[in-house]
């Protein structure tokens, strides 16, 4: 058959013409062009942000439910004063990790004024020994509120059970304007995300900022709002009497690690660095300070790594310096001090990766 231009058709029909006529490739170049064109608008990363945000919301009610809804006791390191085998110690000894389904960590001591030094070295919540035929349960609210809490109402009913009469009292009790002990875990709180959230402003409003002027940025802010923090907990509220200088440099520190972890992540991931930040320093470091619920309470694994990350230290640090003045220790400055100087030379190493900066200004070559 022939079509009406006199050339030879297609055998057994027409010849295709108009659109039907081209190769069907118009659909999979016109996904490819829209595809391009999407990764290079903003809606992309929109896109991933949505999904993070739901996913991080999640977390970060997952992490704190977690740590403080249920806390259960797994051991409570407990100083016995004298042998612990005398009977109205064992039977409350006994009687007590009945209740609670957990141990008590017993330690003995020759004197009572042994025990107490190891409650205020906070190697020991409790102190335990035998008063006649009954026994006397010193407990320490400073040490962790909610342990003190849970031993005073368990030891109590588990005295009336066994027929011992236990004698309870709070030996290091808590400042009234913090009955619940939370006003040192929401302080350091406040320094940890205010410390991350002044880097990126910092990254956002003084993007121009070059590395060494970045970190002295972060260390006048983190001064500054240390000292704020301090004031208006202590001075204008009159929630805490803070050992003013001591809390207030803490609280710096704190929020200069926070900025810095932030600025050695930003450095190396760009615009991403806010998820991990919010990982190590919210959702796994807060739950995990000991702020809120005593390490004794947490899940073992939690009550492990939060001593060693930024938040915990600092909780350490400061709980220290309040309840326990004279005997503080080291190790949670050093956790503090030590991300502080790694964030800063992974920063310092990388800074050419930094999304801030600019460029130095190159004199003009003198005319010939």
């Amino acid at each position: 058959m022939a079509d009406h231009r006199g050339a030879p058709g297609p055998p057994g029909g027409s010849a295709p013409h108009g659109a039907h006529g081209r190769p069907r490739t118009g659909a999979p170049r016109r996904a490819a062009v829209a595809w391009a064109a999407f990764k290079k608008s903003p809606y992309l990363p929109a896109v991933v942000l949505i999904f993070i945000v739901a996913a991080a919301a999640g977390l970060f009610a997952g992490s704190y439910t977690y740590a403080m809804a249920n806390p259960t006791p797994r051991s409570v390191p407990t100083a016995v004063v004298g042998s612990p085998d005398t009977p109205p110690v064992k039977a409350f000894t006994q009687g007590m990790e009945k209740a609670l389904n957990a141990s008590l960590r017993l330690t003995g001591y020759r004197t009572y004024g042994q025990a107490r030094r190891a409650v205020d070295e906070q190697e020991q919540f409790a102190i335990l020994r035998a008063r006649g035929r009954g026994v006397e349960l010193d407990v320490s609210g400073a040490s962790g509120a909610t342990v003190a809490q849970l031993l005073t109402q368990s030891g109590a009913k588990v005295g009336e059970a066994i027929g011992v009469d236990v004698r309870i009292r709070d030996i290091k009790p808590l400042q009234k304007g913090d009955p619940r002990g939370l006003a040192l875990f929401y302080i350091s709180l406040a320094a940890v995300i205010i410390g991350f959230v002044g880097a990126i402003q910092l990254s956002v409003h003084a993007r121009g900022l070059q590395p060494a002027e970045r970190i002295a940025c972060t260390a006048v802010y983190a001064l500054l709002g240390g000292f704020c923090i301090a004031a208006v907990v202590d001075w204008w509220l009159g929630a805490l009497r803070l050992p003013f200088v001591e809390s207030w440099l803490i609280l710096a520190l704190t929020m200069f690690t926070s900025g810095m972890v932030f600025t050695m992540f930003n450095a190396l991931m760009g615009r991403w660095a806010m998820i991990p930040t919010w990982g190590l320093m919210v959702l796994l470091g807060n739950p995990s300070s000991g702020g809120a619920v005593s390490w004794p309470l947490l899940p073992s694994a939690l009550g492990l790594v939060g001593r060693w990350l930024p938040p915990g230290g600092s909780v350490n640090a400061q709980h220290t310096a309040v309840y326990f003045g004279g005997h503080q220790h080291a190790f949670p400055f050093l956790v503090l001090a030590g991300w502080a100087v790694l964030s800063c030379t992974v920063f310092w190493i990388w800074r050419h990766g930094h999304p801030g900066g600019r460029e130095e200004e190159v004199a003009p070559a003198a005319d010939a």
